[in-house]
């Protein structure tokens, strides 16, 4: 199975980048998790992205807030695909790091979640590995059984209790 990369641009950003972990974790992906900048070690970032393929990695997950320039600095390196996470903070209490995220030129795509929406980014990264990847289709399929059956039992719960007020 191909691995997934989960880079973040500080490390004040593991809070939330935490939970893109465990999720993949939760599935059996295999992941290895980075700090890199894409202003303060851009050649890192520039290298780990155009060597991304090659050392086994099928998709990339790169968080970052504020400027937001590191998914798309690796997604310039790669034909993998990217995943952005816009993360919280700045003045824009996150709009800035989405629309940094977000607005990238054509032929330079990163796929982008909501902000601070790193479990989206872990399921997307798994959605695209399950495209060739039975075992993962089916525990996708299962978990959307899971959060179907949940939500039918909440539903029954509230019924009952709205009809007793």
């Amino acid at each position: 199975m191909k691995k997934v990369a989960v880079i973040m641009g500080s490390d004040s950003d593991w809070a939330v980048v935490k939970k893109a972990v465990v999720t993949l974790k939760e599935y059996g992906v295999p992941c290895e998790t980075h700090v890199m900048s894409a202003h303060r070690t851009p050649a890192e970032a520039a290298q780990f992205a155009s060597s991304a393929k090659e050392n086994g990695f099928g998709v990339i997950i790169a968080a970052a807030g504020m400027a937001a320039h590191l998914a798309g600095v690796l997604a310039a390196h790669t034909t993998l695909p990217v995943i952005g996470i816009p993360i919280a903070g700045g003045i824009g209490g996150g709009l800035d790091a989405l629309l940094a995220t977000v607005q990238m030129p054509s032929g330079i795509p990163v796929a982008t979640v909501a902000v601070n929406g790193a479990a989206n980014a872990a399921f997307l990264a798994i959605q695209m590995l399950a495209l060739s990847d039975e075992e993962l289709a089916k525990k996708l399929a299962d978990n959307k059984t899971r959060m179907a059956e949940g939500v039918k039992e909440k539903d029954a719960r509230i019924a009952a209790e709205a009809k007793d007020l």
